[in-house]
């Protein structure tokens, strides 16, 4: 957590639609600090993402692009599942082997209830994965690479996990896309073979407080 690569922007001026702990979570400073937040937030956090201030569609909006640019029939990993709103979405286009890592272990649980996910397990994301490589069909991410959180180091992560001609489908906030280096990350993969750049779409995230997100779809050579 806590590793954007290059300077970004002052987080406190991405609109946070008057939410505290959305401003805390932009403003995280490492692990066990995102741990501590994202345990203390897991019982509200859908109902205060969803609500008339935020309008979080990123997570039905990254399920859909899933869905176009890779099908939904093949193993997927949610990294950073958080709650589960993706892996909720991406069970109602068909999805049926979903595997979720988050930090919080009280995300997790919440995740869990959904009924969405085939296996959980914490992980923290920016450092690498216990899982060998060619793992996934599909490695989604949705509201992990932003303010205070996980780095464009993990675009590569994903790669290792990704089956040669799978897809990563991620959300970056849009506000740091290049002061973050995300931009350059995934050039860098790019110039180098590893990936297809099949779309880099600005999107609408949180709707509601007019904030917006990359959607990021990269196929894996």
């Amino acid at each position: 957590m806590a590793d954007t690569g290059a300077t970004a922007p002052d987080p406190l001026d991405t609109n946070t639609g008057g939410s505290a702990l959305i401003q805390r979570a932009y403003t995280l400073t490492g692990p066990d600090e995102a741990r501590a937040l994202y345990d203390e937030w897991a019982d509200s956090y859908d109902e205060d993402l969803n609500d008339a201030s935020q309008g979080y569609v990123g997570p039905r909006l990254a399920a859909e692009t899933v869905a176009r640019v890779a099908g939904t029939d093949g193993e997927i990993l949610d990294a950073g599942c958080g709650t589960g709103l993706v892996g909720i979405e991406l069970a109602a286009l068909g999805a049926t082997t979903i595997d979720g890592v988050d930090l919080s272990p009280g995300m997790l649980a919440r995740a869990k209830a959904t009924g969405a996910y085939r296996r959980l397990a914490p992980a923290d994301l920016s450092r690498p994965l216990p899982a060998p490589a060619d793992s996934y069909d599909v490695v989604v991410c949705v509201g992990t690479l932003t303010h205070g959180h996980v780095g464009p180091h993990a675009f590569g992560e994903f790669v290792r996990l990704t089956r040669p001609g799978g897809s990563i489908v991620a959300t970056v906030l849009d506000d740091i896309w290049d002061a973050g280096g995300y931009r350059a990350e995934v050039d860098r993969l790019e110039q180098m073979a590893m990936v297809e750049v099949v779309s880099t779409d600005v999107v609408d995230y949180r709707r509601s407080a007019d904030v917006h997100a990359r959607m990021v779809a990269l196929r894996v050579a």
